[in-house]
């Protein structure tokens, strides 16, 4: 029977509950979801947006991305909740550190997919989880980034030169009308790292509501340039629905009116 894949589809996959040790000694909670039947052909490790305004594993496109991509992209995805945040899954160890001591977190993660031998790990950051990405996440088995919504509110000069040296495959998604960097800002901001792709998103904003598969497609475009894109919009097999309910109190990013945690200062 074909099925319409809607924003609570769950299609097949292999799914675990799995926890990350940081260096520093916290647990962290995490979910890897991956192909039921086959090997991955590619890894994302995700990094949510702030959990201060409600960022966390389950924020809605890593959320989708974890309930599709291994069934219709044959990616693995790795959700992790970074110190002090809480979902479904639990809450993480630790309490929020603007994006300085999260440099154990992201590190664990991509530990976690070394050890596990995921292959071709691409880092995955939203928003906050941008910052993480571009602050913490150059590492020799990361593959490249892949930022949506960068606002490069934390992350610095010497962030974007380190990956400009490194020559790693970057590629920012940025809405048309996001509430921090809006595309033709964001492509003179990348200029610093010549290899980035600054991919403007028409209609789009901030918390990418509604441009869900916009966002899936352009991330398996580049993470696993094998599979056809579009992906499918409908499945022909076993399907199961999420509980939306579990995430109806909790949004993935700052308003205008709104304070937002900027970097720490000594």
């Amino acid at each position: 029977m074909t099925n319409q894949i809607r924003a609570n589809s769950i299609l097949p996959a292999c799914r675990e509950d799995i926890e990350l040790h940081t260096a520093d000694g916290l647990t962290l909670v995490g979910e890897l979801a991956r192909p039921l039947d086959r090997e991955p052909v590619a890894t994302l490790v995700c990094l949510h947006p702030l959990p201060t305004h409600g960022g966390m594993m389950d924020s809605h496109v890593f959320r989708k991305a974890a309930w599709r991509l291994p069934a219709l992209a044959g990616v693995a995805v790795l959700r992790f909740n970074t110190r002090g945040t809480s979902s479904v899954r639990g809450t993480s160890e630790g309490a929020f550190s603007a994006a300085v001591e999260e440099k154990y977190d992201v590190a664990a993660a991509i530990e976690y997919a070394e050890f596990a031998d995921l292959p071709h790990v691409w880092l995955l950051g939203w928003s906050f989880g941008t910052d993480l990405t571009l602050m913490h996440g150059l590492d020799p088995v990361v593959a490249g980034a892949i930022l949506l919504s960068p606002p490069l509110r934390f992350s610095g000069p010497e962030h974007l030169a380190a990956w400009a040296e490194a020559g790693k495959p970057v590629t920012a998604l940025v809405p048309e009308f996001d509430d921090y960097l809006r595309p033709d800002a964001a492509v003179e901001r990348f200029r610093a790292i010549p290899q980035a792709e600054v991919v403007g998103v028409p209609g789009a904003k901030h918390l990418w509501v509604g441009d869900a598969e916009t966002v899936l497609d352009e991330i398996v475009r580049r993470v696993a340039p094998g599979v056809t894109v579009p992906l499918p919009r409908e499945w022909d097999g076993p399907i199961e629905s999420g509980d939306m309910n579990a995430y109806a109190d909790r949004t993935v990013a700052a308003f205008a009116d709104t304070p937002v945690p900027g970097p720490t200062t000594e």
